[in-house]
């Protein structure tokens, strides 16, 4: 489980060409970080398990499926990921619960900067835009956001100054394909409607 608060940013040592393979991440701000072989460390968002691991830099295997359903496998070698250690208890939950496991990309509409920060315009994919409401949560490459407005088929986000100085988010443009996690309790309310149980009775707690 994480948060989408990101703790460090890294690049890509060695990419993956669009296929399965390993994925090797330099992480300099993780400099004294000893890895630890079998954690859990989302990477733009996709939770990877370390399977080697040294001083600031680390190594996870990407499956044929993650390759399919993130943009891990497009990235190039030096492009800067967004890295964030797995939560642990008694960790603050400061943005909003992230599984790390990706539902789909979207791609960059608009990114307009300014000194009051960004803002940021994605087209979703339809079976995705139906989760997300104003004023509600997304995770965009790993960063938990809030939603400012739903337009069919887009979302509006702001970005301020302190997320585009501690993610890679500063780096998107138009046509750029992000990685985009819908809320888990979105995820879950539909799991149960669907089932057979009434809003009535959810909002109930029944």
């Amino acid at each position: 489980m994480f948060t989408g608060l990101i703790e460090a940013q890294g690049r890509v040592a060695t990419g993956l060409r669009g296929q399965p393979g390993r994925l090797e991440i330099a992480a300099q701000a993780w400099h004294d970080r000893a890895f630890v072989v079998g954690e859990s460390i989302a990477v733009n968002g996709v939770c990877l398990t370390v399977v080697e691991a040294g001083r600031g830099r680390f190594a996870a295997d990407v499956s044929a499926e993650t390759c399919v359903r993130t943009t891990l496998g497009s990235l190039e070698v030096d492009a800067i990921v967004n890295l964030e250690p797995a939560l642990r208890a008694g960790d603050a939950l400061g943005g909003h619960m992230v599984s790390g496991h990706v539902d789909g990309v979207a791609t960059v509409e608009s990114f307009m900067g300014g000194p009051e920060g960004a803002r940021l315009r994605l087209r979703m994919p339809k079976e995705l835009l139906r989760y997300v409401a104003r004023k509600g949560s997304v995770c965009v490459d790993g960063v938990s956001l809030t939603v400012n407005v739903v337009e069919d088929p887009f979302i509006d986000i702001t970005l301020v100054p302190h997320t585009l100085a501690c993610t890679g988010l500063r780096t998107l443009e138009r046509g750029r394909l992000v990685n985009i996690e819908i809320d888990l309790i979105a995820r879950y309310v539909e799991r149960l409607l669907s089932a057979g149980v009434s809003a009535d009775h959810l909002e109930m707690g029944s």
